[in-house]
């Protein structure tokens, strides 16, 4: 399970789902008038936010499951296309151009070729989902909801609808900049920039999406 924690973990892989559940929760908190706002109307945004919330990351443990069974059966196809092919040459094709562009460069021809020999000696995986792919979408469930409920946390615990609102901005921010950072430090650029930047990306987007009526 370690290795499926660290790609659950994988800033690439995630961190454009929980920018994506915090502006759905931001559209919900920043919709809200703290200076009007009474316990209905708090009440009423809370549960949408955390109703939200819950709706993303269901949607995402099951977008999990289907991009695991897609790379899966993908990968069933170039294993069963190269044990079928008599052509070395059309062999070495089919793997290089499942490699990684810059792995697929430094590959020499008997590099490619004991590739082959092992991949049609390899017997073919099967396809069904297993016991840890269930798993590991119920964990990104888990992940992108409570990466994104902190957000409303301040309106349950504070009955000033104001103050609430500030921390719960505050949170946001904080959130975003450690989101932008951890894709920094995980792409070689530098954490604070894609930190900051990611704060003020988050801040438009936001406003764009509350300005088009979401």
């Amino acid at each position: 399970m370690t290795g499926t924690m660290r790609r659950l973990l994988d800033p690439v892989e995630r961190f454009s789902e929980i920018l994506f559940g915090l502006i759905m929760v931001l559209t919900f908190t920043g919709s809200l008038s703290a200076a009007e706002a009474g316990h209905a109307e708090v009440r009423t945004m809370l549960f949408g936010a955390v109703g939200c919330n819950l709706a993303w990351g269901i949607v995402d443990g099951i977008m999990y499951i289907l991009s695991t069974l897609g790379e899966r059966g993908r990968n069933l196809v170039l294993l069963r296309a190269v044990k079928r092919t008599s052509d070395p040459a059309q062999a070495r094709g089919i793997i290089g151009d499942a490699l990684p562009p810059v792995m697929a460069s430094l590959m020499k021809e008997d590099e490619l070729d004991r590739m082959r020999r092992e991949l049609a000696r390899m017997p073919e995986p099967r396809g069904r989902l297993r016991k840890d792919d269930l798993l590991a979408a119920f964990w990104v469930c888990v992940l992108v909801f409570l990466s994104t409920f902190p957000v409303v946390v301040p309106f349950i615990f504070m009955t000033d609808a104001m103050r609430a609102l500030r921390f719960s901005n505050g949170i946001a921010i904080v959130m975003l900049y450690m989101t932008g950072s951890s894709l920094g430090r995980y792409a070689g650029y530098r954490p604070w920039v894609m930190g900051a930047s990611m704060v003020v990306i988050g801040i438009v987007l936001v406003a764009v999406t509350m300005a088009l009526g979401g």
